[in-house]
């Protein structure tokens, strides 16, 4: 898993228009609400170290308290790097919207911003349908004899308390690398002329640097701008599929990205099924498209140990299969 969170119930993330919201640094904030929003994170991250899923639920917004099994299922899954672990505060953000409804898009600025956009100390948050109030942006870096991992907190004011509204972990290495050499690989398979290897270890390294997914940075903003030359115009991409030829069918594919599987770096590919509940048949139809995408891309072969597929229906269920690449003939 390269990464596993849990968000504002309430909270979709896109590009938007901003209205009505603001946002303060670590260095705007005065002592006293630095410290309650640093403290709060510091807290529930000892619960999370602690596997103590029931204490954090009891300090949740309502809307995520409701159904919290994906923040026990991160918890759980991530108890050998947690266990022991200490926590640094790296930076946090205070986010205030105004208004009396959901903002239908929201914005928020922190920091300095140069003629050219984002500074070192510059983020940007981007999210959909937030509801007013103010919310607190914190991230630490947490160690481990074991590991090294990104722990982000999201908070939302109630009250005098801060109340967890989110929470995201990012191993610090996947399938044993960081994310400054995901970028050298992927600069290497461009300079081979491997264009998809070069995007999928771009996508790779970009979901390591950044802690969120609705946060911007510079070193986020420049590896976007780097990657760009390299995207394929025959992946699927803006929600749009891309077709992949396998004997006498066509699959529609949405999506081909790079994910960790263990201490390995698998290829994902995800395509529409119009059933999945025979097994038999959608292994079948699994293994037709694992080995159509690597006689298509040939040099998948050198950068990934194994491709999984996913065959999923208009429901949504999925059926899945993975094949080690020495077995993909």
């Amino acid at each position: 898993m390269t990464a596993s969170y849990v968000v504002l119930a309430a909270l979709l993330f896109s590009a938007a228009t901003a209205r009505a919201q603001s946002c303060q640094t670590s260095g705007d904030l005065d002592a006293a609400a630095r410290t309650a929003i640093t403290a709060a994170a510091q807290r529930y991250f000892d619960m999370a170290a602690k596997g103590d899923a029931a204490t954090l639920r009891q300090n949740a917004i309502p809307s995520l308290a409701s159904d919290f099994s994906g923040i026990e299922t991160t918890i759980k899954d991530h108890q050998p790097e947690l266990s022991g672990a200490q926590a640094a505060v790296k930076s946090s953000f205070l986010l205030e919207a105004d208004g009396t409804a959901p903002i239908p898009s929201a914005e928020f600025y922190c920091g300095v911003f140069g003629k050219d956009g984002q500074t070192p100390g510059s983020a940007e948050f981007v999210l959909n349908n937030l509801p007013p109030g103010k919310y607190a942006v914190v991230l630490l870096e947490a160690k481990s004899p074991k590991a090294r991992s990104s722990f982000s907190v999201i908070l939302q004011q109630a009250g005098t308390d801060w109340k967890l509204g989110g929470l995201y972990l990012k191993p610090g290495q996947i399938a044993g690398h960081d994310g400054d050499w995901f970028v050298a690989r992927a600069r290497e398979y461009k300079a081979k002329g491997q264009l998809h290897n070069a995007w999928f270890f771009y996508l790779q390294a970009r979901n390591m640097i950044s802690p969120l997914p609705f946060m911007d940075t510079l070193a986020n903003d420049k590896l976007i701008e780097e990657s760009q030359s390299t995207q394929p115009a025959d992946l699927p991409a803006d929600g749009k599929t891309a077709d992949l030829a396998a004997g006498t069918g066509t699959y529609k594919i949405t999506a081909v990205f790079p994910e960790a599987v263990g201490d390995d770096l698998d290829l994902i590919v995800k395509y529409q099924a119009a059933d999945v509940s025979n097994t038999n048949q959608a292994y079948q139809s699994n293994v037709a498209v694992m080995k159509a995408l690597v006689t298509k891309y040939p040099e998948v072969r050198e950068a990934f140990a194994a491709v999984v597929a996913r065959a999923v229906d208009p429901g949504g269920r999925d059926y899945g299969s993975l094949l080690a690449m020495k077995d993909i003939k």
